[in-house]
């Protein structure tokens, strides 16, 4: 067991993705979009922006794509830009059924 964390700890702070890096803080920082995203869901789905919620959906699962191609895959990149575009996406599904159109 003490081994078996000392092998995490030691791939947490000295790893390719590891705390210490920009692969590590960049998804963690991202998180603050997802939860801005959810945040908006009290707001009325008229007043949601179409524009924006369609980048995030866009950029959200290209990135997803992008991070795992990049080398050392990034699976908290992966899951912070899916979640980001799965907001985005749900957005644009809500204002749309409430709506019964994407733009003004």
């Amino acid at each position: 067991m003490a081994t078996r964390f000392a092998s995490f700890r030691h791939k947490l702070l000295h790893g390719e993705a590891g705390i210490k890096t920009v692969h590590f803080w960049a998804p963690l920082f991202k998180w603050g979009l997802v939860i801005a995203g959810i945040s908006d869901l009290r707001k009325a789905p008229e007043l949601v922006s179409t524009n924006q919620n369609l980048a995030l959906m866009v950029t959200g699962f290209i990135w997803s794509r992008y991070s795992t191609q990049i080398i050392p895959k990034n699976w908290g990149l992966f899951a912070v830009n899916f979640f980001v575009g799965c907001t985005g996406l749900y957005q644009i599904g809500r204002k749309y059924y409430y709506t019964g159109k994407l733009y003004d």
